[in-house]
C-alpha cells in the first residue's frame, strides 16, 4: 500500500491543534496571549503551515483571535461573552433539539448520538475532568448535525471552541446532573418528541447560566 504523503501533514496539524486547544482551555495560555507561529513550531517540531492550519482551526471555533498586525492570540473571553453565548444557545440549540427529534421520528439515524452520549456518560462516571468537557461539547456539536440544516451547523461552528471552554472553566458544577439532563434530551430526540425535546433543551440550558456567571465572576472580567 502506498502511503499518502499529505497524511503525515494532516497528522500534524490535528496534533498543533489539540495541543494549542489543551494548552488554552487549561490556562498555560492565558486569554490575550500572543500566539507566535515561528515559537509554536520550534516548541512543537513542526514547520510553521501545520501550526498556522492549527491556529486558523481554532479561529473557526472561536478560541483564537487573528488580526493583520498582531497575529494570532487566545480570545479575551468576558462575563459578557459567556451571557451571550448562552442567549446564543437558546435561539440555536433548542431549535436545533427540536428539528432533531423530528428528523429522528422521520426515520433519521441517531446511532452516533447515542455513542456520544455512552463517551459523556463514561467521562462522568471516572470524573474525567478533562474529557467531560470535550465529550458534552461533541454531544451538542452531533444534536446539531443531526438537523441535516448545513447553514444551522456552520453558524452554530464558532461557538463550540466557546463551549468546550466554558464547559472546562465550570467544571466545578455538578456533572452528574449535567449527565442527566443530557441523558433525558437524547431519550426524546430518539423517541422522536419535538416539543419535549426542545423543553429539555431550553431548560437545560437556562438553568446552567446563573451557576456558570455565578462560578465566573472572579475569574473572569465583566466586559
Amino acid at each position: 500500500m502506498t502511503a499518502n504523503p499529505h497524511d503525515g501533514a494532516s497528522s500534524h496539524v490535528d496534533h498543533a491543534e489539540q495541543t494549542l486547544r489543551a494548552a488554552i482551555l487549561d490556562g498555560t495560555q492565558p486569554p490575550g496571549s500572543r500566539l507566535r507561529e515561528r515559537e509554536l513550531s520550534e516548541a512543537l517540531g513542526y514547520s510553521r503551515v501545520p501550526v498556522r492550519e492549527a491556529l486558523s482551526r481554532l479561529a473557526a471555533d472561536g478560541l483564537v483571535e487573528v488580526s493583520p498586525r498582531r497575529g494570532a492570540s487566545v480570545r479575551r473571553l468576558t462575563l459578557r461573552d459567556v451571557d451571550e453565548l448562552f442567549d446564543l444557545r437558546l435561539s440555536l440549540e433548542v431549535f436545533a433539539t427540536r428539528r432533531a427529534a423530528e428528523v429522528s421520528a422521520a426515520g433519521a439515524s441517531t446511532v452516533r448520538l447515542s455513542e456520544l452520549m455512552s463517551i459523556a456518560e463514561d467521562a462522568t462516571h471516572r470524573g474525567d475532568v478533562r474529557e467531560i468537557p470535550a465529550a458534552n461539547t461533541a454531544l451538542h456539536e452531533e444534536i446539531v448535525a443531526l438537523t441535516g440544516n448545513e447553514l444551522l451547523r456552520t453558524t452554530f461552528q464558532p461557538s463550540l471552541g466557546l463551549l468546550q471552554w466554558v464547559f472546562t472553566l465550570t467544571s466545578n458544577r455538578d456533572q452528574s446532573v449535567q449527565c442527566a439532563e443530557h441523558q433525558d434530551i437524547c431519550a426524546a430526540i430518539r423517541a422522536g418528541k419535538p416539543d419535549l425535546a426542545a423543553a429539555l433543551a431550553y431548560t437545560h440550558i437556562e438553568m446552567g447560566r446563573a451557576p456558570s456567571l455565578d462560578s465566573l465572576a472572579g475569574v473572569l472580567p465583566p466586559d
